[in-house]
């Protein structure tokens, strides 16, 4: 069974409780359940990790290529800013598929531009939860070379 890690920015342990209308009212527990699930039921072993941290991220990415096939990421506030997590992306040699819960591209003008989406495979945005749902469907063609 491959093996997934999935990432979950700044602010995304906040899930539930803040700005309910832009990122739904389950919180990150519930939705780290159903990925599980989800990647069982579609031959993907999942683990998730949650950082505020930007080291944090980056020490998940780096470790993430000596144990994991693939990893999914929402970089949360540091989609828009972070080099160094780009840098790492790009450093590592496993496929990174990008995911957002609400539509970066309709909000405010500064999160319309990831640095990160250019070192990843493909970016999925806009859907709520199913965008984690929709990534590791992604991350599961891109594995059996589908994609």
């Amino acid at each position: 069974m491959k093996k997934i890690l999935i990432i979950h920015g700044p602010n995304l342990n906040l899930l539930g409780m803040r700005e309910k209308g832009i990122y739904g009212e389950k919180p990150l527990e519930a939705i780290n359940h159903e990925l599980v699930g989800h990647g069982a039921s579609i031959g993907l072993a999942v683990e998730t990790f949650q950082s505020n941290s930007e080291g944090g991220i980056i020490d998940a990415i780096q470790a993430a290529a000596l144990k994991y096939d693939g990893v999914i990421i929402n970089p949360g506030g540091y989609t828009h800013t972070s080099i160094a997590i780009r840098d790492a992306i790009a450093a590592v040699t496993i496929p990174f598929v990008e995911v957002h819960l609400s539509n970066i591209h309709s909000r405010e003008e500064f999160r319309k531009t990831s640095v990160t989406a250019p070192v990843c495979r493909g970016q999925i945005s806009g859907f709520g939860e199913c965008s984690y749902i929709l990534g590791l469907e992604a991350m599961r063609r891109i594995l059996e070379r589908q994609v």
